[in-house]
């Protein structure tokens, strides 16, 4: 379903033509080169990614305002607002954040569509929440008020400042897309002046449990062009890992990354999205404040940690009791927690990466986990999500209930809400913005991150304007055709991204002539007329990929992969009466392309075993493989859409 920008509001404007720069994107380091494109500067035109973005925008906002509005979230401001405060409340204690989530989600919608019912409803919520803001500009529903807790009281477990670090990146979309004389922005400014004036360095030396102060006033700096709130950013990552957070029963002071300081940790672990929060915002000092040491720090850690604790899908975190990475090696698939919201966090470090340094490693980590977890979390209709995203389901998963809170990570079906909600305003924030991850511009030369049909238009630093149209069916389609729209008359540089698994691919220019490209950039230098084309065709046949040796719970297993997208095979793809674990592979046969999927070659087993009270033999079992079948994989983001059932992705080979 297409909901067109509506007449007369052009992209990058409110319904109301109010705005801030065309340029407005979510990450603009101060002294940039390479930079993200605006709002105003890149159009979605279909696609993979353009479907979800215009399902976000007409479904999966609505149902998040909803469910917060129901279940009494939103109410929270109305009673500190009108005196009625009570130690119990409505929601988690950091509840107030999704609130603000979604405020930031409806600000990059506005800009991109200019839709006026939405501006209508995002100033009614914004009004709400700024009726509960104090004098001295501390703002949050679950302390400091008659009858709560007070201020502060528990950073370990209480959100405070994570809330308002959330408050802040709302704010940060709407200073950039609507500009600074904005309800929201104000109550910001008033949020971030206080939280300096409370933990600066006259103040209290201490840190929140959860990170994301660090990252909402390290962007809210850049935002409104001040370094106070850098500083304090600065200073809150720096207090880190000294141990000043109080442990919690089963909880080590890594959960909240409060063991080691950033500089000295050489990979990340802990709570997942808590370490991923706080390593996106050490980049973001590090780069303005031009600090090289804590920018190799982290990109030390972004390397062992891709290396050793990351699933083939791109999620990051093994481990459900405290929703964290494991050790090096450790990644079960059936307990993989791989978080949503880790997936996000995951993408926001590695672009903040690719701005700093221009290392295609971190784009390719993106399209992983933005088609592997971003993609798999909300339903087809935008109002149902997947919490954690494991790798191999070996029960049929619990029914989600349509109409009541859902545990967070139980069952193998998305559910409508959950008792901690913090994927679906997350994954509504993501999709809102997505498109000014698409490419990059650098003086002149545009580069194509993500491939997805769009229609680009920047002007360059040097003078004219650099526009583009990409076609493409990817990644069913290996196919990227771009075609000069306009162009400066001068040399520009069109660079295309090869995704490291992508042997094979090749670049045709407007002459027919092809060559062959290896992974990391396809580029041409020219001057570009009106018409010319580009085409990159990029192998997108389903492959074999082997887990490392060294991941005990993957020894003698294979996956299949198909351009970007992790495949799975799941039991209701399964003739009757054959079990998904009685399955194995044969390797010797190549995957074969369906659809956006694959059929593989495999064989079914049997087992004959001695008796034995326990799962355990005194003499090796007697297997029997059985007979032939193809088997259909699909794109690991479409499973459990059947209904509850089984999957895997990795499959045992013969």
């Amino acid at each position: 379903m297409s909901h067109p920008t509506p007449a007369g509001a052009p992209l990058g404007l409110d319904a109301e033509g109010r705005t801030g720069s065309p340029r407005a994107r979510p990450v603009a380091p101060l002294l940039e080169s390479r930079r993200g494109l605006g709002v105003g500067e890149v159009r979605l035109t279909g696609g993979f990614w353009g479907v979800r973005q215009e399902t976000n925008a007409w479904a999966t906002i609505q149902h998040c305002l909803t469910w917060m509005e129901r279940l009494g979230w939103i109410t929270n401001f109305d009673a500190v607002a009108g005196g009625r405060t009570r130690r119990e409340r409505p929601g988690w204690q950091f509840s107030d954040s999704e609130i603000y989530k979604l405020l930031e989600a409806m600000a990059w919608e506005q800009a991109r569509t200019g839709a006026r019912p939405l501006a209508a409803t995002f100033d009614r919520l914004v009004t709400r929440v700024a009726a509960a803001q104090d004098e001295d500009g501390y703002l949050n529903t679950c302390y400091g008020h008659p009858g709560q807790r007070e201020r502060y009281s528990d950073l370990e477990r209480g959100h405070e400042l994570y809330c308002t670090g959330h408050l802040l990146q709302a704010a940060v979309a709407r200073v950039r897309t609507f500009g600074e004389d904005d309800l929201l922005v104000q109550v910001a400014r008033r949020a971030a002046d206080h939280v300096c004036r409370e933990f600066g360095h006259q103040g209290q030396q201490r840190i929140c449990g959860h990170p994301e102060i660090e990252l909402g006033l390290a962007e809210l700096g850049r935002a409104l062009d001040e370094p106070r709130y850098t500083e304090q950013a600065r200073l809150f990552i720096e207090r880190r890992g000294r141990g000043t957070l109080i442990p919690l029963p089963l909880l080590s002071p890594a959960y909240f990354q409060d063991d080691i300081p950033v500089r000295e940790a050489d990979v990340w672990r802990g709570h997942a999205v808590r370490a991923l929060y706080l390593a996106t915002a050490a980049v973001d000092v590090a780069v303005d404040t031009h600090d090289h040491g804590l920018l190799e720090a982290v990109t030390a850690q972004w390397e062992r940690t891709v290396q050793r604790r990351t699933y083939l899908t791109g999620g990051m975190g093994s481990r459900h009791q405290d929703e964290g990475f494991g050790e090096d090696w450790e990644l079960p698939p059936d307990r993989a927690y791989c978080e949503t919201c880790a997936g996000i966090a995951s993408t926001m470090v590695s672009w903040r990466l690719f701005l700093a340094t221009g290392d295609v490693r971190y784009a390719d980590l993106m399209e992983r986990t933005y088609y592997n977890v971003i993609a798999t979390s909300p339903r087809a209709d935008g109002r149902a999500f997947f919490y954690a995203n494991p790798l191999q389901q070996r029960v049929l998963g619990n029914t989600a209930q349509a109409d009541e809170v859902n545990p967070r990570a139980e069952g193998g079906l998305r559910a409508p809400w959950f008792d901690v909600s913090c994927c679906p305003t997350n994954v509504a924030r993501t999709l809102a913005s997505w498109q000014t991850y698409v490419a990059t511009i650098d003086g002149d030369e545009l580069t194509l991150i993500q491939h997805a049909p769009c229609e680009i238009d920047v002007g360059l630093n040097l003078g004219g304007r650099l526009s583009v149209c990409v076609e493409t069916r990817y990644p069913v389609d290996g196919r990227i055709h771009v075609t000069i729209l306009d162009a400066p008359d001068r040399e520009v540089t069109l660079r295309l991204r090869v995704p490291s698994w992508a042997h094979g691919a090749t670049l045709t220019d407007t002459g027919g002539h092809e060559r062959l490209i290896a992974p990391g950039w396809a580029a041409i230098c020219a001057i570009l007329r009106t018409g010319d084309t580009l085409t990159l065709d990029l192998p997108v046949e389903p492959r074999f990929t082997w887990p490392d040796p060294q991941i005990d719970a993957l020894r003698s297993t294979v996956a299949i992969e198909r351009g970007p997208l992790v495949l799975c095979l799941e039991s209701a793809d399964l003739p009757s009466g054959v079990a998904i674990e009685n399955v194995r592979v044969d390797v010797g046969t190549p995957p074969q392309p369906e659809g956006d999927g694959a059929v593989i070659q495999a064989r079914t087993v049997r087992h004959r075993t001695e008796h034995s009270t326990l799962p355990y033999l005194r003499s090796s079992p007697i297997t029997t493989l059985h007979e032939e079948l193809p088997l259909a994989l699909v794109p690991y983001h479409r499973w459990a859409e059947h209904g509850p059932g089984t999957m895997r992705v990795f499959l045992p080979t013969i």
